[in-house]
């Protein structure tokens, strides 16, 4: 299911589409959505590498974490970040991003920036103008792919970061900007979701094309106390959990996807849920109060039922009673009586309705004149 988030990301958008947008949420029952975050931008930068991806270049929002970090990250694994194919660009709001160490450093009261600006990444230092850092992501990527068609994609480490200094609104209308802009390949975002309240992540969520969400394994890790006896169970279970993705296709409809993943040595792991699994989720699930099934017994009783527009007779042909040819002919089994009246012959459980007519015979019965014509109202 991981593999399906990574094929959405490295395919991009479609033509006159906006491009596929992921958001990563995690709590602190389970804090494990940075470890998908990178496992994500170490997976699409092969992508990128090896020219399987749609987007050529990536921007890497770091709020969380300082470029530096990223580059070490990147290196460990193998991928070659100072090569001579500029693919990768870095917007570093770790460093500085209110702007205030600039501002002791022009009144000469501080002493230098961290060295990471001998790493080539671009300083942010007013996270809480959206519109320049709009403009500031748009123009590395840019400079990524230059000219054409060529799309790039947006990775931000912390929605949460710069929530802390804007407005959900405003940090929607980044995401909605950066979605529709016909250089983004795809987007994706982490964010935790016990940080805010209910109304925010949903926000996110609507933004999303894309919903991973990271639960404990153990729902007794969620916070709740237990006992002593199952603490070492719980401490093995601690780096383990579920993984659940909402799809939005594009017909509106939704698909949702489970798999359990394991950290180990600050690497993540996914694995399809098990059949033991699945039968003990099934085992927890509240005891329903009705049976939408049927016993052999209640299907042979449903069998046995007429319905009113079935035949009820003996096997003899269906026959239409005509009154009015009973009545000419004098074989009406029953003496007529007055309108509307239900009589039973009895020696048969069948019963007749005789309408007589109060009009007169040479009137038609079909005859379109309004029978209260003659009315004065």
């Amino acid at each position: 299911m991981a593999e399906s988030i990574c094929r959405a990301l490295r395919d991009g958008a479609l033509q006159g589409e906006h491009a596929p947008a992921l958001t990563i949420k995690d709590s602190i029952a389970s804090p494990f959505g940075f470890h998908v975050f990178t496992h994500l931008l170490t997976q699409l930068s092969s992508n990128i590498l090896a020219a399987k991806s749609q987007s050529r270049g990536l921007v890497l929002v770091a709020l969380s974490r300082s470029p530096s970090f990223y580059l070490d990250l990147l290196n460990r694994i193998g991928i070659d970040v100072a090569s001579s194919q500029k693919w990768i660009e870095i917007l570093d709001c770790y460093t500085d991003p209110l702007g205030w160490k600039d501002a002791l450093l022009a009144s000469g009261n501080g002493g230098s920036l961290s060295n990471e600006a001998s790493t080539g990444a671009s300083l942010c230092r007013n996270v809480k103008d959206m519109d320049k850092l709009y403009s500031s992501i748009i123009e590395l990527g840019k400079g990524i792919v230059e000219q054409g068609k060529v799309r790039f994609c947006v990775a931000i480490d912390s929605v949460n970061e710069i929530l802390r200094h804007a407005s959900i609104s405003s940090v929607a209308g980044l995401l909605s900007n950066l979605r529709s802009n016909d250089r983004v390949s795809s987007i994706f975002w982490l964010s935790h979701s016990d940080l805010h309240e209910d109304r925010v992540t949903a926000v996110l969520e609507y933004m999303s094309s894309m919903v991973a969400s990271i639960e404990p394994l153990n729902q007794s890790a969620n916070g709740h106390r237990c006992n002593w006896e199952s603490l070492p169970l719980l401490e093995r279970n601690y780096w383990k959990g579920k993984f659940h993705v909402r799809f939005k296709r594009r017909n509106g409809r939704v698909r949702v996807m489970s798999e359990e993943f394991h950290v180990e040595q600050s690497a993540i792991n996914f694995r399809s849920i098990s059949s033991e699994d699945e039968i003990v989720n099934r085992s927890l699930l509240p005891k329903m109060q009705f049976n939408l099934q049927l016993s052999e017994k209640e299907q042979i009783d449903r069998a046995k039922v007429v319905l009113p527009f079935e035949h009820q007779g003996t096997g003899k042909p269906i026959q239409i009673y005509d009154v009015w040819r009973s009545l000419t002919d004098g074989k009406s089994e029953a003496e007529p009586v007055s309108s509307g009246i239900l009589q039973a012959n009895e020696n048969s459980s069948k019963g007749k309705i005789i309408y007589l007519r109060g009009d007169s015979d040479d009137e038609r019965p079909d005859s379109d004149e309004d029978p209260d014509d003659d009315l004065d109202i």
